[in-house]
């Protein structure tokens, strides 16, 4: 009788041991770590839509490594690398999840269906109730994608690749999917793995940073009501969405389809075309989040843990976020100074554009202190406007960056 190598027989179990010690832990440290985003995502510490779909495929593909027809080791879920036009359509019948990769995920067509569902969920009236405060807000909160460039550039990383990480500071998982797939081909995915990962600071870390930067007897502030503040109509909502589409696809074509993926969202919404907006909200929005939570996990193979840049985009990631809600802090200071202390410095941290958790988790931070006290309209309007702010700054990336390395 034959004797029987169980090598050949669980491929996923031989190909463990045939790859070296380093792919060995780093398949095995990785099938870990999917299943503790699963369970975060069942404990809603994390969102369960994106981290159970992710923490899946990212244990599922670390334990389906095969050896192919030729003796290359990989798997029938997706071929990231591949460029030949024959051998895509060849691996399109093989690869399952082939199709959905190259025709939603590796054209930015995933981020743009999620933008659009942000953009329906978007009440643009808040930020256009006081525009200057939330503008002015969602600027300071913007701290960390702008001072974590020369941060990453004075520790060896590219421009390009220093700006991809650094857009983790504005919060926002399709910009920060957008950005590093146009500047940062070979670091997209890691990149887009750190943002959704630390998505969760804003919920468990933000509440400590107000306390530490905001005094008790501050944080209890109860902002005076706006003197006129005219009632904002849905056309006036609506022409605002138009203009500001148009203005900034003529200033960044190259993200023009983020752009109008947002503010289709909020004009299909003041338009009142309930059935799209049923559609883009539940459907559209929920499966794209789905499907690309799925996609980071498919793609998060041995390789990716043992490039030595992952640790450098781990802390630089926190450090981006972290120092965008110290400038949201400091924004909201600035504004609490010149009103002579009558402006509740913690609505600066919605300014972080993670719509609507920083809202309110400023809101919650605040009524623990004074359960009277309603800052939530305020803290929506800097909220949005960090949205849009956070939009136009990956504009700027994408525009100027490749322009300045000609």
């Amino acid at each position: 009788m034959e004797k029987i190598n169980l090598g050949t027989l669980f491929p996923g179990i031989g190909t463990l041991f045939t790859g070296g010690i380093d792919v060995f832990l780093a398949r095995l440290a990785l099938i870990a770590l999917g299943l503790f985003l699963i369970y975060l995502g069942k404990k809603k510490i994390l969102e369960p839509l994106l981290m159970i779909p992710m923490g899946l495929g990212m244990a599922t593909i670390n334990a389906a490594v095969m050896v192919l027809p030729g003796g290359k080791q990989g798997n029938l879920f997706v071929d990231p690398l591949i460029t030949d036009t024959k051998d895509l359509f060849d691996i399109l019948q093989i690869d399952w999840l082939q199709p959905i990769y190259t025709f939603t995920f590796s054209n930015g067509l995933i981020a743009c269906c999620i933008f659009m569902g942000i953009g329906v969920l978007l009440d643009v009236g808040y930020m256009l109730r006081r525009p200057f405060l939330s503008i002015f807000l969602a600027l300071f909160a913007e701290m960390g994608t702008f001072l974590v460039v020369p941060i990453a550039s004075a520790m060896g990383m590219s421009l390009q690749d220093s700006a991809s990480i650094a857009m983790v500071g504005g919060a926002d998982g399709p910009m920060v999917l957008f950005t590093s797939m146009i500047l940062s081909k070979d670091l997209f995915v890691p990149i887009t793995i750190v943002a959704y990962l630390y998505l969760g600071f804003t919920y468990g870390g933000y509440p400590y940073l107000i306390k530490l930067l905001v005094p008790k007897h501050i944080r209890g502030i109860q902002p005076p009501p706006p003197k006129k503040v005219n009632p904002i109509s849905s056309s006036q909502k609506l022409t605002f969405a138009v203009i500001m589409c148009v203005v900034l696809c003529l200033l960044f074509p190259v993200a023009a389809p983020l752009f109008f993926s947002l503010f289709l969202g909020v004009a299909v919404r003041e338009a009142d075309i309930k059935p799209v907006v049923d559609f883009i909200q539940g459907p559209l929005l929920y499966g794209s989040t789905f499907f690309l939570g799925l996609l980071l996990g498919i793609l998060c193979e041995a390789h990716l843990i043992l490039n030595p840049k992952i640790l450098p985009l781990l802390l630089l990631g926190i450090l981006a976020l972290l120092i965008s809600g110290i400038g949201g802090l400091l924004g909201g200071y600035i504004v609490y100074w010149v009103t002579g202390g009558k402006f509740n410095p913690v609505i600066g941290i919605a300014g972080v554009s993670c719509v609507p958790s920083t809202a309110k988790v400023a809101q919650k931070a605040v009524s623990q202190v004074n359960p009277k006290a309603i800052i939530l309209q305020d803290a929506l309007g800097a909220n949005i406007s960090g949205v849009i702010t956070t939009a136009i700054i990956t504009g700027l990336y994408v525009t100027l960056i490749p322009y300045f390395l000609k």
